[in-house]
Parts: structure tokens; C-alpha cells; sequence
């Protein structure tokens, strides 16, 4: 079992409910193998603090930069909460060491821990709403996720892949791309996406990941090396 005192040491938080920091750190694999474990897993923390995420980053970026329109505000939003930037924050704060995990999701590296780390910093932000309230969750989010905004800013992350293809798409040939799911494949916590991205009835490229948007990303940078517009 985890010391998650030394978590909230480290994090310099006091968690009055245990059971919920506890909680967020809880993968659904973990329950099959620890089905007396004393908390759910963290799938409902995270579906709760995907939300207080993204108000408090829309409210910090409303007030820091009352000019701007809402498509650059939501472009920025975007490269802030996506799954990577969550992921890397929580590498940073050193959540891999707590992680409540089946045997078999323990051996997992690459982009399926990433992705479970994200969501886990999700699930940690749902755990902090409960547990402290708005501002808590609000300091939090200014220290360890607002502060990536300007290096963001200065090397054009904030650009996705697919709203570039979708530019381009009605720049040059005077249409809207679409996607479509090809493929799918894998258990409900761990599934694979293939998306296809299309003009007209035409299959410009594929990509794959392990959501159906990170699929549809991967297919929309795909296309835009098809069709040379980098």
C-alpha cells in the first residue's frame, strides 16, 4: 500500500479525507485484484475533475487576457489540459510513485502510463474540488499548470494538428475535413483508436491513439504531411 503522507509532503497539502487522495490514485485494475480495497477507483474523480480543470483554466485565461478572442483562449485551453501536458505534469510531481495498479498495468510504459497518469491528475483535481473547494484547486492549478503557458506560447504549441488541416482543407480545396473511427480494438480502460481523415469521400491518411480525438489528431498531422502543408 502507498504512504500518500508523503505524497501530500511533498505536494505541501493536507488531504482531510484521506480515503479521497487515496481514491485518485486508484486504476480499475487495481479493485480486480484488491476487491476489499477501502475506495472505488478514480474514474469518477476523474470525469469531475476534468471539469474543475478545465473552469479554472478558462477563468484564468479570461481574466489574464481579456482581448483575446475565444478561438485563441480555447486554442490555448486546449494545449493546456490535453492529456500529454497532464501527463508531464504529473511525471513532475512525481505521481507514478503512487499509482494503484493491477500486476499486469504495472509492467505498462510508454503511452499507455502516460495516458494513466493523466488521468490521475484529473482524478487528483476531482479528489482536491471535494475535498478543499474551488480555490485550493484553483492555487493548485497555477503552480504546476499555468506557469507551462508561456513556453506554450513561444514555441506554438497551442496550434493543433487538426484545426491547421481544417485551415488548410478549406484554404486550398474549398472543403471541411471529417473523421471517421476505422478501428478499435482493446479492453474499456486500455482501447486503441484508428481514425480516418477525409475530404470528401477521399481517404487523405490514418492515425492512431488511444482516444478517439488523440486518433483523429494523430490522422489530421498524418494528412498535413500527405498533403505537404506543413
Amino acid at each position: 500500500m502507498q504512504d500518500f503522507s508523503k505524497l501530500e509532503k511533498e505536494l505541501n497539502i493536507s488531504f482531510d479525507n484521506k480515503d479521497l487522495l487515496a481514491q485518485a490514485f486508484c486504476h480499475r485494475s487495481y479493485l480486480n485484484e484488491n476487491p476489499n480495497f477501502r475506495t472505488g477507483d478514480n474514474e469518477r474523480l476523474e470525469f469531475l475533475g476534468d471539469a474543475v480543470l478545465e473552469l479554472v483554466v478558462s477563468d484564468n485565461l479570461f481574466s489574464a487576457y481579456p482581448l483575446k478572442s475565444e478561438g485563441i483562449l480555447t486554442s490555448w485551453r486546449a494545449a493546456l489540459v490535453n492529456s500529454k501536458m497532464l501527463s508531464t505534469i504529473a511525471k513532475e510531481l512525481n505521481f507514478g510513485k503512487f499509482l494503484l495498479l493491477s500486476r499486469g498495468e504495472q509492467k505498462e510504459i510508454g503511452r499507455a502510463r502516460e495516458d494513466i497518469l493523466g488521468d490521475v491528475f484529473e482524478a487528483f483535481i476531482g479528489a482536491l474540488y471535494l475535498d478543499q473547494k474551488y480555490k485550493a484547486c484553483e492555487d493548485f492549478i497555477e503552480k504546476h499548470l499555468m506557469i507551462k503557458l508561456p513556453d506554450i506560447l513561444k514555441n506554438n504549441e497551442f496550434v493543433d494538428a487538426k484545426s491547421k488541416f481544417q485551415e488548410m482543407a478549406q484554404e486550398k480545396q474549398k472543403t471541411t475535413p471529417h473523421y471517421d473511427i476505422l478501428k478499435q480494438w482493446g479492453p474499456d480502460h486500455a482501447k486503441s483508436f484508428i481514425s480516418g481523415v477525409f475530404l470528401e469521400d477521399k481517404l487523405i491518411a490514418k492515425g492512431e491513439g488511444m482516444s478517439k480525438q488523440e486518433a483523429e489528431e494523430s490522422a489530421a498531422q498524418a494528412g498535413l504531411e500527405v498533403k505537404k502543408w506543413q
